[in-house]
Order: C-alpha cells, then structure tokens, then sequence
C-alpha cells in the first residue's frame, strides 16, 4: 500500500515548530509555503487538508532549514517583501523595506496633499526604490527623482519602478553629489540613510547583520555621518521654501534636529513618533 504523503496542514505545523526550536518566527513556515505553493492566503486553507506536492515539499523544507540554520532573511528567500500593498523585488543588494518607512510615506503624503504643483522630490539613498516608487503610484501629481550609490541597488529599484509602472527618474550619486552646482533644486529631499552606529553592529539580529547590505545599514560618527552631508549638501539643492523628511535611529532626533536647525537657521522641525511610540521621523520646513 501506497504511503500517502503528509498534508499540507502537517507539514505548516511542522515546519512552525521547526522554526521555533530554532528561535525563529513561526511565521515563516506559512509565507515560505504560500511561495512554494503559488497559493493565495484564502488557497492555502482551503487546501490545508490536501497531500503536499513531494517536489514543493523538497524545495520548501531546503528553504525553510536555510532560514532556520543561517538566519536569511526569508524576503531574500522568496526574492519579495510587500511595502505599502505593494509587493517589491528586494535581493542582497538592498535593504528589506521595514513597516516603519511606510509611516515616512504616510507623512510626505500628508503634508504634500495641498501644496500647489508642480512638486519635485528627491530621494536619496533609495535602495530597491520603495519610498519614490510608492510616492508616485499614490500621488501621481509628484514630480519624483531618486538616487543611490550603488548600481546594483539602482538595478532593482528601477526594475520595481518597471514591474509597478512608476514614473520615476533614477540617478546613481554619492548622496546629493550630482545636483551640487547644476542649479537643479527640490521641494522635498527624503531619506531613509543608513543610521545605525559601528558599536550597535553586535546587537542586530543575524538576519539583519549578516545579510542586509553594510552601505544601506550602518554610518560613521555613531550613525550620523549620512544626515551630515544630505543636510549640508541640500543647503544648495533644497528650494528656499522646500522641506526636509527622514526616517531616524529612534535615539538620534535630537542629534538630527540639531544638525538641520544649525544648517538652517529659521527651520521648523518636527519628531514625529512611530506606531510604537519611538522617535522614528524628522520633518523639516526649512
């Protein structure tokens, strides 16, 4: 007789226990299946009682003990992450969009609603390009610009821009190095720069450590060094009436508000909290 083999409810059980043994979320187990599966959320249940393909339980089961043992991120896994109800490709050359950029979203969004246009944005540092992609699918009366130093990062962001057909302009420069003395200027700068100190490195997670990119994560002078010279290059870059948003350390709001009310003087700036209560963005009408 013929064994039969385990159900795709089993194997999800399974696997959750798996990865909780492995001080990993359980979560996982269900977002690597629906991927392996092709199935949708509603899919999945409805099939829960159904034997599991033994070719998709093979490749499944190979990336589930991957994420357990070696701690990648199972966004790098599934080649996706969701941002903004938007599903992204995102690899090992950019950071995985956090849920804490979309409030930075949120809040440009706001205060953009009743400015008379056009509006140019610029965003520095922009990684697989969710922060400008998304500003634009939402409000396709911006005028949006992004840049990055690294041309792998560049590559995926504008194959998202593509995927989501998202007007949006890339250029690859060391911060705002291509616009100083071209005379271009922006009514908003964004930025979601690297900001966590050398000293901090030894507290991330391995997920985050040992797999997001280095150039996208951490930053000189305890994590302020990118805020420096965005904020001191965008002196010559930011319209007189133009503003300022960036998604910060949740220690550092003070250190950035100083550094943004020392380059302009007459600046009003605001520390806006995230969902959990943590100084998370700094938005400046400069």
């Amino acid at each position: 007789m013929t064994k039969m083999n385990k159900t795709i409810q089993e194997v999800l059980h399974r696997a959750s226990v798996f990865l909780e043994q492995h001080d990993r979320e359980p979560k996982v187990a269900e977002i690597l299946l629906l991927h392996h599966t092709n199935f949708t959320k509603t899919e999945l249940i409805l099939n829960l009682h159904e034997p599991i393909d033994p070719v998709i339980h093979k490749k499944f089961r190979a990336d589930l003990e991957t994420h357990a043992t070696t701690g990648k991120p199972v966004q790098h896994l599934t080649g996706t992450e969701h941002f903004y109800g938007r599903q992204f490709t995102v690899n090992e050359h950019v950071l995985i969009p956090r849920p804490e950029t979309e409030e930075l979203v949120q809040l440009i969004l706001a205060k953009t609603q009743t400015e008379p246009r056009p509006l140019k944005l610029l965003d520095i540092g922009t990684g697989s390009g969710v922060i400008p992609i998304t500003l634009k699918k939402e409000d396709p009366t911006l005028t949006v610009e992004a840049s990055d130093i690294s041309e792998q990062a560049l590559t995926v962001a504008k194959q998202n821009a593509v995927n989501l057909k998202a007007d949006v302009v890339f250029h690859q420069s060391d911060f705002l190095q291509k616009w100083l003395g071209s005379g271009q200027q922006f009514d908003l700068i964004v930025s979601n720069p690297p900001y966590i100190a050398w000293e901090e490195r030894s507290t991330l997670s391995d997920t985050v450590k040992n797999f997001d990119p280095e150039l996208a994560l951490i930053a000189d002078e305890q994590g302020l060094a990118a805020y420096k010279t965005i904020v001191e290059q965008a002196k010559s870059v930011l319209k007189p009436t133009g503003a300022l948003a960036f998604e910060i350390g949740h220690q550092q709001a003070e250190a950035v508000k100083s550094l943004i009310q020392s380059a302009f003087p007459t600046s009003k700036v605001e520390v806006i909290q995230d969902i959990n209560k943590k100084d998370r963005i700094i938005f400046a009408n400069c």
